[in-house]
């Protein structure tokens, strides 16, 4: 990798990290990064064995997931928690990019 800022720091984060892919390059970087440091979906399958969604979750145990309906209404809300979880929105092509803010705004 060339960047030195890793999904596995976003899964250590204090709450639920969703992650937007703004596009298909993003997306596609984001499932072969995750593959690289370890991460799996829940039943096993490698992240390049799918295809992305704009909005993924990645969880502490190494595991990243899609986002359902519920999820993405609160990531589209503005919504600060999810359940009892303070809500993290990223933006991936800040975070990889070297942002200092890579927050998603929009």
């Amino acid at each position: 990798m060339t960047n030195t800022r890793t999904i596995t720091e976003l899964s250590k984060m204090n709450g639920r990290v969703y992650v937007y892919l703004a596009n298909v390059a993003i997306g596609e970087k984001f499932l072969q990064q995750a593959e690289d440091e370890g991460f799996t979906f829940a039943d096993g399958a490698k992240p390049t064995e799918r295809c992305y969604a704009e909005i993924m979750a990645v969880n502490g145990n190494k595991t990243i997931n899609f986002v359902g309906a519920n999820g993405r209404i609160a990531f589209g809300s503005g919504a600060k928690k999810i359940g009892n979880q303070k809500l993290i929105r990223v933006d991936f092509e800040e975070y990889i990019g070297g942002a200092a803010d890579y927050f998603y705004k929009r």
